[in-house]
């Protein structure tokens, strides 16, 4: 039985289309994708991702446990900012991608996946052998992300606080819409500007309505994951479970920009080695040529008709409206401007590596 999120209720009575993801109850769609894409990319949109995991990391050994364990350096971080980052396992691949909070010295907040909150809890509790406090609060927040170019104005008529300060990837803890103590965090999965609030669970339908309340002038309209996912794959970021995930290496996945060896964590002997030596397969963008679109697990092939790798994630890009996606493929083959073919259903379909993002 999927798990519902706390404004389950409401998403119904919205005329939202809930599925199964990742072990929850989640809109996927309330019009149509391709409506709800643009109202992201061209007006302003609100996802209730309050599936994510939460998880604060706190005390004089928190920012060892976190230096340890994830691939990026939080020591660069300062009270108020955020960074990408990822849990390598030791076998090369990836736990988890995920977002450190600095909050105050001593004291980060960490956002994981929904589909991985268990998983990403057992190896923060395994990997703290100096007593860093542990909180696993997946269950006391919401997280909305209000995105889109219009978002910033109409969240700014509900803090006080100048969002136009706060920069991309830091994010404010303050009063808004009535509440105290909500996070503000210049964030997303869909490049289209925008925020990411975090509010506790029992705020969540005040806080909701407020917000569309303060865009009805905007035409704000309610968004599901199928736009998400059309969003974040037209910028080129990474899905766990789809393009990354245990047997994937951060340097295949080009994440080499949030792997450091500036300091040593989770396997990274191996994965400095890897860097070095050089990876055996890419991750990268392509845009067809040929109609038609690609689909997860599509087979990707040389000029020869040779298997090279599969398509992790596709689909037509509402923007561009042409077939997208991403996929491992052979080094030869990685560069900007190679010629790759995807198996669609038997048919061989010309496509081409471009650089990332797509829009």
């Amino acid at each position: 039985m999927e798990k519902k999120i706390p404004l389950n209720d409401l998403h119904i009575q919205l005329g939202g289309k809930m599925v199964p993801f990742a072990g929850f109850s989640m809109p996927v769609r309330y019009s149509s994708d391709i409506e709800e894409h643009m109202t992201v990319r061209n007006g302003v949109g609100v996802f209730d991702v309050s599936h994510m995991g939460e998880f604060k990391v706190e005390g004089p050994n928190a920012l060892d446990l976190i230096q340890r364990i994830t691939s990026n350096d939080a020591a660069k971080l300062v009270d108020g900012q955020a960074q990408y980052t990822c849990l390598p396992n030791d076998q090369g691949g990836i736990v988890d991608d995920l977002i450190v909070y600095r909050i105050k010295e001593n004291d980060y907040f960490i956002v994981v996946n929904a589909g991985n909150i268990e998983k990403d809890w057992n190896w923060f509790v395994k990997h703290n052998t100096k007593g860093a406090t542990l909180k696993n609060l997946s269950d006391e927040f919401c997280l909305f992300a209000v995105q889109g170019p219009k978002a910033t104005g109409v969240l700014q008529k509900l803090t006080k606080v100048d969002l136009s300060k706060v920069s991309y990837y830091h994010f404010v803890v303050g009063e808004f819409a009535g509440i105290q103590q909500v996070m503000m965090s210049n964030t997303g999965y869909t490049g289209a500007g925008g925020f990411e609030i975090y509010v506790n669970k029992k705020d969540a339908l005040p806080v909701w309505n407020a917000i569309f309340e303060a865009g009805q002038s905007e035409n704000i309209k309610p968004i599901g994951l199928g736009a998400r996912d059309t969003l974040r794959l037209e910028m080129g970021f990474c899905l766990y479970g789809n393009d990354i995930d245990d047997t994937t290496s951060p340097l295949e996945a080009g994440l080499g920009w949030i792997t450091k060896f500036t300091k040593e964590f989770t396997n990274s002997a191996n994965l400095k080695k890897q860097k070095e030596e050089g990876v055996s397969r890419k991750l990268v963008g392509f845009k067809m040529i040929d109609r038609g679109i690609p689909r997860h697990d599509y087979l990707i092939k040389d000029a020869a008709g040779n298997s090279i790798g599969k398509v992790t994630s596709g689909t037509q890009s509402p923007v561009l409206n042409i077939g997208i996606g991403l996929g491992y493929v052979t080094p030869e083959l990685a560069r900007v401007g190679s010629e790759i073919f995807i198996d669609v259903r038997g048919r061989s379909l010309k496509a081409v590596v471009v650089k990332l993002p797509f829009i």
